[in-house]
């Protein structure tokens, strides 16, 4: 496993090492001994898979009082998968980094807490998986409008088929701060 930074420092893309031949290939999804060293969480507590249509575009979602880290990827398709720094006080607060996820790189993308989250289906159809360092608590979820012009996430053309629950979401600028996470520097 290979692990590269991003714009971001603490948003990792995991890179794994693909086994492949005429059958097939493997590769180590998880090895909690690799991701110890790398410096990754290896506590994750719940695991959750959606499968989603073509312009299906789901988030920008976060948790404030029981904040998740996710360790995502795709198992079949192809999809934009973005990470916007919401964390108060952050020298990257609004920014964002968007990466390719699909069947054919295996890469996996960890966001950390502190972090909104959300991705665009690409292909025909995606299977999206994801670990996460913490239960989900449906009273404790959040998010930002998936279109914030102040953040300007490139999804691409095409149509976007977004929740009547996204829809309604606030941008960054016209969020409480109170249900914004605090910044808290990583040695």
């Amino acid at each position: 496993m290979k692990i590269e930074k991003t714009a971001i420092p603490d948003l990792v893309l995991i890179k794994p090492q693909i086994h492949g031949d005429e059958r097939g290939y493997f590769l180590e999804s998880f090895k909690e001994t690799e991701f110890s060293a790398l410096g990754l969480p290896t506590g994750f507590v719940q695991d959750n898979q959606s499968k989603s249509k073509r312009g299906v575009l789901r988030g920008l979602h976060y948790q404030l009082k029981y904040p998740q880290g996710k360790l995502v990827w795709v198992t079949h398709g192809k999809v934009l998968d973005v990470a916007v720094d919401i964390r108060k006080g952050s020298p990257t607060f609004g920014q964002s980094v968007s990466t390719l996820l699909d069947d054919e790189n295996h890469h996996r993308f960890y966001v950390p807490p502190g972090f909104a989250h959300g991705y665009y289906v690409l292909s025909e159809t995606a299977l999206f998986q994801y670990k996460c360092t913490d239960i989900y608590h449906p009273e404790d979820e959040y998010g930002i409008k998936w279109d914030d012009p102040d953040i300007g996430i490139s999804w691409g053309d095409g149509d976007k088929f977004v929740s009547s629950k996204d829809a309604r979401l606030s941008t960054l600028k016209d969020m409480d701060e109170v249900l914004l996470p605090q910044y808290e520097m990583i040695d």
